[in-house]
């Protein structure tokens, strides 16, 4: 065997240098498959080793499939060495650094005080006792408490803690919630960009359809309705339910963005019209605080909230539960709803500025559709190409746009004021029109 060995090393590492050896004389095939391997006795008498470190190499070279061995009579080269391994294919290069994103999923950094709520994360790990086992299933119940108080001051919603089911995010929470409504077979979105709902909807066996009232499960965002911020009237929200405690429907209302009304005042809940009676009401703070907190909740009518309760101890809760426990003293300090109040300044401010320059870069004849709430506004271009060649463009010179839809010779765009400085957004315009 012509194998030196640094001796001077522990014999853990010895091992390893055998291994290493015998791996490469099988994968250059200078030992071939089938071929009887040296004895735990030979090769620890040639290399003047103890069997145990022999043994442990063959082990290892066993455990990764270089050797196999024979009951009586030792241990033998796979064919390991002749297996074709197809490398992966290369992955796409895709450009993930903008250097402009109209892109409505982050926030403005000067949104948020990391300070403060460090102080509040810290507060929160310090709770060594409560720390040591699983977050309850529902949600932690003080945490539940706090959001019953915060919804019915902000939204007039009157809950308990037991109504309410906290999870990591919208798309968890409709996975506990599509069982038990698997009766209803159909579901019905505003529009197909919420991906991410409709999704869970189809893997559950639901006909997803957009825009259709006459559906078991009616999934609408009152103060989202569109893109760039369009809110559902009382009259809309008032008729809505009617029909589908009439044809018994179930509604789920995804109060996204409701806090962000700039233009007229806050419209009631759904929910809370409804007196709670079928309607599922959801909300998320990813806007309020960091998309980063994933932090959200559902208020349950009093069917689904018997239904949910017989299996609930099935679901592991998903949502952090020191970020739950920081959450809730954030929410009792008040905190969350100065919060609410600074980000509906900023943002009411930071949109009107990117109008402005919008109006500034474009014309003021421009086609610009902006509603009374939101972070965003919808720009329709006259471009000789399509959707996705402007994006492409886009990219090629760092900038960031979502496409909302195209018709023949214009595309329509939606910019976003949310994680964009203000200083940016005449420069991004600049360069906008220059690719159009």
């Amino acid at each position: 065997m012509k194998l030196t060995l640094n001796k001077s090393e522990k014999s853990e590492h010895l091992y390893m240098e055998i291994y290493h050896y015998y791996r490469d004389l099988i994968m250059e095939q200078k030992l071939l498959p089938g071929s009887k391997m040296p004895s735990l006795r030979k090769c620890a008498s040639e290399l003047r080793l103890s069997r145990t470190t022999i043994e442990n190499a063959y082990l290892q070279l066993a455990a990764d499939g270089y050797i196999i061995s024979k009951a009586q009579s030792g241990y033998y080269v796979t064919d390991i060495a002749t297996k074709q391994f197809l490398p992966l294919p290369p992955k796409s290069k895709k450009q993930t650094g903008f250097r402009y994103s109209f892109a409505s999923s982050g926030v403005d950094r000067e949104s948020f005080r990391f300070d403060l709520w460090r102080r509040y994360i810290k507060s929160a790990l310090r709770q060594d006792e409560r720390l040591l086992s699983y977050g309850e299933f529902q949600g932690e119940a003080d945490f539940r408490q706090a959001l019953c108080e915060y919804i019915r001051d902000r939204r007039n919603i009157l809950c308990s803690p037991e109504d309410i089911v906290v999870g990591a995010g919208v798309q968890s929470l409709l996975h506990i919630l599509c069982p038990l409504v698997l009766d209803k077979k159909t579901v019905s979105f505003p529009t197909p960009s919420f991906v991410q709902g409709s999704t869970v909807f189809s893997d559950y066996g639901f006909e997803v359809r957009y825009r259709n009232k006459d559906s078991g499960v009616i999934y609408v965002s009152p103060a989202h309705m569109t893109k760039w911020g369009e809110i559902m009237p009382v009259s809309r929200r008032l008729e809505l339910i009617r029909y589908a405690a009439k044809n018994q429907s179930l509604i789920i209302e995804d109060d996204f963005e409701n806090e962000f009304v700039y233009l007229q005042k806050p419209t009631p809940s759904l929910f809370g019209l409804s007196g709670g009676q079928g309607v599922v009401y959801i909300g998320s703070f990813s806007k309020l605080l960091l998309p980063s907190i994933r932090i959200s909740f559902m208020v349950l009518p009093p069917g689904l909230k018997e239904a949910y309760q017989k299996k609930a101890a099935n679901y592991n809760q998903t949502a952090s539960k020191a970020e739950q426990i920081a959450l809730c003293q954030f929410i009792r300090d008040g905190h969350l709803s100065a919060q609410t109040r600074k980000l509906k300044r900023l943002y009411s401010a930071k949109l009107k500025q990117l109008l402005s320059a919008v109006e500034t870069i474009f014309g003021s004849g421009s086609q610009i559709q902006i509603g009374s709430a939101g972070t965003s506004l919808a720009l329709t271009l006259s471009v000789p190409y399509t959707g996705e060649e402007l994006q492409k463009r886009a990219a090629n010179e760092s900038l960031r746009i979502p496409i909302l839809k195209e018709a023949p010779g214009e595309v329509t765009v939606i910019l976003s004021c949310s994680s964009m400085p203000e200083q940016d957004f005449l420069p991004a315009c600049r360069l906008l029109k220059s690719i159009c």
